[in-house]
């Protein structure tokens, strides 16, 4: 099957894979498509890194340079509470190209009239919802509730996930009410710092559009390895990294 076919098949069933492009050094031009999880062919060691970075990437290895370009599905938002706040979340992820999901085991707040911006609706338990989510590495999470029985399971079965963000709303007295009945539970005491209580970027949100922006900044920024404060005051470049043109694919 030729390069560009295996890409399409790829993206069609929703995969992530990584083309490589020797850009430098001993088979300059080669190309090398790798699929996540494959092993046992050139670059492979490399595939996983690069796609959990969620962004394309020049890599020197060995004598070579070789440009990483990472093809997968948007990364998901998945909100556990089917409150106001989560609207107002998923629209503005849905500007981003986020896929969207809103999940609450009350049926009559779970709506599609109240929630016109998420991709999916789930009306289940934390457990059953976050099953059906199933969420990996390109998976932010964000409890909403205030309430034990949802937020307490929601966040313990959050933590059994590889979501790279989890976030939960509230009062840092709730937040601590909340560590400690996670405490009480047996969570881990070090498995608790996953969760950013109250979540959000410090920017003096009042509502429920500003909340979304403070906590999708910090989305982002866990996303992209930045501590989201001031550009000002960054010693780093503005952008997460060099913009490098990428290859076309061919083959």
């Amino acid at each position: 099957m030729k390069l560009l076919d295996r890409l399409a098949a790829v993206q069609e069933r929703g995969g992530r894979a990584v083309l490589f492009t020797v850009v430098e050094g001993e088979d300059a031009g080669a190309k090398f498509l790798i699929e996540e999880g494959e092993t046992g062919v050139q670059f492979a060691e490399h595939a996983d890194e690069v796609i959990r970075g969620a962004r394309n990437t020049l890599l020197e290895i060995g004598d070579r340079k070789v440009f990483g370009e990472v093809y997968m599905p948007p990364p998901r938002l998945f909100v556990y509470g089917a409150v106001d706040t989560a609207e107002a979340l998923c629209r503005a992820a849905s500007n981003l190209g986020w896929t969207t999901i809103v999940a609450d085991a009350r049926r009559a707040f779970a709506t599609l009239e109240r929630f016109p911006s998420a991709d999916e609706l789930i009306v289940e338990w934390p457990k059953e919802a976050l099953a059906r989510v199933a969420p990996d590495h390109q998976t932010a999470i964000i409890v909403l509730t205030h309430d034990a029985k949802f937020d307490q399971p929601a966040l313990e079965g959050a933590l059994e996930t590889e979501a790279f963000y989890i976030g939960a709303l509230g009062s840092r007295r709730n937040q601590e009410k909340r560590r400690a009945r996670l405490l009480e539970a047996g969570v881990p005491e070090a498995s608790l710092d996953r969760i950013a209580g109250p979540c959000g970027l410090d920017i003096g949100a009042e509502s429920q559009e500003e909340t979304a922006l403070s906590i999708l900044g910090e989305i982002l920024a866990v996303r992209a390895g930045r501590p989201g404060g001031f550009l000002r005051d960054a010693k780093r470049r503005i952008h997460a990294q060099e913009d490098t043109p990428a290859p076309s694919p061919a083959g």
